[in-house]
């Protein structure tokens, strides 16, 4: 049984085509953020669809494959990397990649289930629903997508340089990163405008030539 449809139902109102929007990957110091856009067929039932953080990476793989699988929905993704992040800053890459996703869709949808606060400037009728992601079938539909994409491309990172543990980690401040960080300086994956980063950033502080994964 999936997550309840009674608190979404209300909030789309009128609206036949609705997509639930989710991100991943706001608080590390590396890698890109990732959001997915996700249009449901109402009343569909996803086995174990959660809020992503609360789930299993099984729970969560078998619930992206069922997603996936599943010819009544649509989805696409959006991605800001971490050099736009510096450009932008967080909020705004965020933002960026929300409304890549729901643009890249094959149809364009009549309103927005965003996770979070609703967006000043956004380009389509939305509502933002705090702690959506476990409230919000769509959203959390999304959040899942969103949460595996990235969690793979970091561990597609970890492959070209495994100095930093991204497929442990997936580029959070843990004390083995920042260990990392401090033992290495940034790599180009990393996150120059966030200060565990820019920190990291003193002569001689590190070498940032790749090499593999350390054994």
């Amino acid at each position: 049984m999936g997550l309840d449809w009674a608190e979404e139902k209300v909030l789309r109102g009128s609206a036949r085509v609705v997509a639930g929007v989710d991100e991943v990957g706001r608080g590390p110091l590396a890698g890109p953020v990732v959001a997915a856009a996700v249009i449901l067929p109402v009343g569909l039932e996803v086995p174990q669809l959660n809020d992503s953080k609360k789930m299993s990476p099984l729970a969560r793989a078998r619930c992206r494959d069922f997603l996936l699988s599943h010819a009544g929905v649509r989805f696409a993704l959006g991605v800001s990397s971490a050099g736009e992040i510096d450009q932008l800053n967080i909020h705004e890459a965020t933002r960026l990649a929300m409304i890549r996703a729901l643009l890249a869709l094959n149809v364009e949808p009549e309103f927005v289930l965003v996770d979070g606060r609703p967006w000043k400037d956004f380009p389509l009728a939305h509502a933002g629903v705090v702690g959506g992601d476990g409230k919000c079938p769509s959203i959390a539909a999304a959040s899942v997508l969103a949460k595996c994409t990235r969690d793979e491309m970091m561990c597609d990172l970890h492959k070209k340089d495994g100095r930093y543990g991204f497929d442990k980690h997936k580029g959070y401040a843990t004390a083995g990163h920042l260990a990392a960080l401090a033992r290495y300086g940034p790599g180009p994956e990393h996150r120059m405008s966030f200060a565990p980063v820019a920190q990291a950033q003193v002569p001689g502080g590190g070498n940032t030539q790749a090499v593999g994964p350390l054994r």
